[in-house]
């Protein structure tokens, strides 16, 4: 059985465990007879529009009927099969007293329908959010945001607008739920003092031509962290946009930002689910650029140093300006026209965003139809609406993006999907997945903790290709410290490629990799996804890494192993690796009697006996000496009691007098125990450590399993064990 995979991590090792799983796939054929029963799944999705028509002097034509509609998808006729007409001269007042859930402040209280008294309380309203982006916006950006949506609440805003105030520093945030209460809209808004703005910046490129002197000779190259800015921004509306995709009625985002800036095509992906999402919750996006009129002279403002090179005088800096002033707005600008509404910028008046949302929003119909294109490809498609009556124009979005399945999915998106199931509270259950943490001192502050996770080869659906299986998975991960901050990830793809002779369906796929840590509480999550289907499943616990420093007798973690695989690359500095073989751990404690059992541990910081002089080991290479390792008198057996807790089997007792891993303090013991005179059932293995020259002890248990092998074994040999003290 191969393995093949490309490794960009040190500490990494990918295995496929060749022990019994317990988890099979059957397929049961139904009985045959005469009256069997046929299912037929049909997968509908309904496409909802909004479309404004007015008259040549550009009023509302509110007399329309469906009949009067004709919508079509890429050129292709499609039926109108839901039909409805909102205005907000009709809207209905609703009793509310602060906000209109009538509970804590949530977005996500939408999805539970508890706005209001029902769902038919919001016909016939406008439903604005003021999402404010503090991290893209300077001081006096803010405030003149929060100066423009005072103006609205206290003069323009109407009985029929209910309005919700979000922002965006270091968290997503939703500062009050929609009302129509202005006082508290009023007091919302002006929490903002213009502080949250400092600190999200756009770096430079790492070209100090053109830039401010500020007599540093360094310029940093921070097009990462710019695009990392964008996509927090974006994934920000993508958020509110799912949060309110079960209300029916048309939303107006109301987006007020200093500008996002994209570096090509790096935040693609991101800016496609925004609009995307903001599209399927039949939100329109208003973007407003709050730096107003700017003026850009050449050599800079009397807020920067003068500008460094010769772009000052050949027009470059200039020419600079401009375009990174248009590539913040264009990112806007294509916000709001691919989800059917309108930017505003250049002007210090942001007035008219909030008047041509309530235009926009006065009195519109909604037209919903299921596509004939039942593909599920992701792709882009262009709507058209026509009416049967010339003196009408008609205002609605371009189009839509398709619903894509996991086979139409590009790379990028993919690749975003996998780190939303990392970030996401709710875990990923269509693929089983287990997974254990070891720990072993690297350092007097650091230890190496090797994690391995295995995934039942019934999970994964393989395909042949002559005489082999194939299939792919692909594995992402990180580990966080008590402040939530991630100190370490992984992220691999994974092809797996077999004989097909082999019985992939009762076989483990394993995975191991390895972090650098420092004693404290984790929390470890990884999330895996087979790349046939799409299939996902996660995992995620909590691990604590001891601080030996407090405890009297320093001991690793117990490693249980049934495999061991020739590893002689030098590159690799895996702890697990000894005498040139690594051990790959056994996640579940289940053992054949034919097989071996190996256990690998070690002892930290061993006293010194009274009067003992340092064991020398023998000269690797004629003419060199090598440093006597340090004394030491350290004990260890391991017994394997039943479930009545008798004693049925003891290692002999191996005694260690030299620390056998110098560079670590550290006394290495490593057991072979062959299980054939062990009956099959459960037993509890109890490691007996003695540290003899410091009077400590330790006698760790651990509970596993022996099943019987599956075909007749030979008869067995007597009782033995092999042990050797480290490498």
């Amino acid at each position: 059985m191969t393995l093949k995979a490309q490794s960009g991590f040190t500490k990494r090792v990918i295995a496929l465990a060749l022990t019994a799983c317990f988890t099979t796939a059957t397929i049961a054929q139904a009985p045959s007879n005469q009256n069997q029963v046929f299912t037929i799944s049909v997968r509908s999705e309904i496409v909802l529009t909004n479309v404004v028509a007015r008259d040549k002097k550009g009023n509302v034509v509110k007399d329309l009927k469906a009949s009067d509609f004709a919508v079509l998808e890429n050129g292709k006729p499609q039926k109108v099969s839901t039909f409805d007409f909102q205005n907000v001269d009709l809207a209905a007042a609703l009793k509310e007293q602060s906000t209109v859930s009538g509970a804590a402040p949530s977005i996500a209280k939408m999805l539970e329908r508890s706005i209001g008294e029902d769902k038919q309380s919001l016909r016939d309203h406008r439903l604005i959010v003021l999402f404010f982006d503090l991290s893209s916006m300077q001081q006096s950006d803010i405030d003149r945001g929060v100066d423009s949506a005072k103006d609205y609440i206290n003069k323009k805003m109407a009985p029929a607008d209910l309005v919700s105030v979000v922002s965006l520093s270091t968290s997503l945030q939703l500062v009050h739920d929609f009302t129509s209460d202005k006082q508290s809209l009023l007091n919302a808004v002006g929490s903002f003092n213009g502080t949250e703005g400092n600190g999200f910046a756009n770096g430079g490129n790492g070209d100090s031509e053109g830039t401010a002197d500020d007599a540093s000779s360094f310029v940093a190259d921070d097009s990462e962290y710019n695009d990392l800015n964008t996509d927090r921004s974006l994934y920000a509306i993508l958020q509110i946009s799912k949060s309110l995709e079960k209300v029916d009625q048309r939303k107006s985002l109301l987006y007020f930002s200093g500008g996002l800036t994209r570096n090509g095509i790096e935040n693609q992906a991101s800016l496609r689910a925004a609009t995307n999402a903001a599209t399927k919750a039949n939100m329109s996006i208003y973007s407003v650029d709050t730096r107003g009129l700017q003026a850009l002279p050449p050599v800079g403002d009397a807020s920067t140093g003068s500008t460094r090179g010769t772009s000052a005088y050949n027009g470059a800096a200039m020419q600079s300006r401009l375009d990174a002033n248009f590539s913040s707005q264009e990112t806007l600008a294509s916000l709001s026209s691919d989800t059917g509404g309108k930017a505003f910028f250049d002007s210090n008046d942001f007035g008219p965003a909030f008047q041509q949302i309530q235009h926009d929003t006065e009195a519109y119909y909604i037209l919903g139809f299921r596509s004939t294109d039942q593909r599920r490809d992701g792709s882009f498609r262009k709507l058209q609406v026509k009416i049967n009556r010339p003196d009408i124009k008609l205002e609605y979005r371009p189009g839509y993006y398709a619903p894509a399945d996991f086979q139409h999915q590009k790379t990028e998106d993919r690749e975003m999907v996998l780190n939303d199931q990392l970030r996401s509270d709710a875990p990923a259950v269509d693929v089983a997945l287990y997974l254990q943490s070891f720990y072993f001192r690297e350092s007097d502050n650091r230890f190496f903790v090797p994690v391995s996770l295995i995934v039942p080869g019934s999970q994964i659906p393989f395909t042949q290709v002559k005489d082999q299986s194939k299939a792919s998975i692909d594995i992402i991960g990180n580990v966080k410290n008590a402040q939530q901050i991630v100190v370490g990830s992984a992220r691999e793809t994974v092809k797996l490629q077999l004989d097909a002779n082999q019985q992939v369906q009762r076989k483990n796929i394993q995975y191991s990799t390895g972090f650098s840590l420092a004693p404290g509480r984790y929390h470890l999550k990884f999330v895996v996804r087979e790349n046939q289907s799409g299939n996902m499943g996660s995992f995620e616990t909590d691990i604590n890494v001891p601080d030996l420093k407090k405890v009297p007798l320093k001991v690793s973690s117990v490693l249980l192993a049934n495999q061991r695989t020739p590893n002689n690359d030098r590159r690799n500095q895996s702890l697990l690796v000894r005498d040139g073989q690594q051990y790959v751990p056994n996640i579940p404690h289940v053992f054949r009697q034919d097989q071996h059992l190996y256990f690998l541990y070690e002892v930290y910081d061993p006293a010194k006996p009274a009067g003992s002089q340092p064991a020398t080991a023998p000269a690797p290479s004629p003419g060199m000496k090598r440093r006597p390792d340090p004394a030491a008198h350290v004990l260890t057996s391991i017994e394997f009691l039943n479930a009545a807790g008798s004693k049925v089997f003891e290692t002999p007792l191996v005694e260690a007098n030299a620390v056998n891993i110098p560079d670590r303090n550290a006394v290495g013991f490593q057991f072979d125990v062959p299980l054939s005179q062990l009956a099959p059932g459960s037993y509890i293995c109890q490691i007996n450590v003695i540290d003899d020259a410091g009077g400590t002890f330790t006698f760790p248990r651990t509970a596993m399993m022996i099943t019987a092998p599956p075909a007749a074994a030979p008869a067995a040999a007597p009782a033995t064990s092999t042990a050797k003290p480290g490498q």
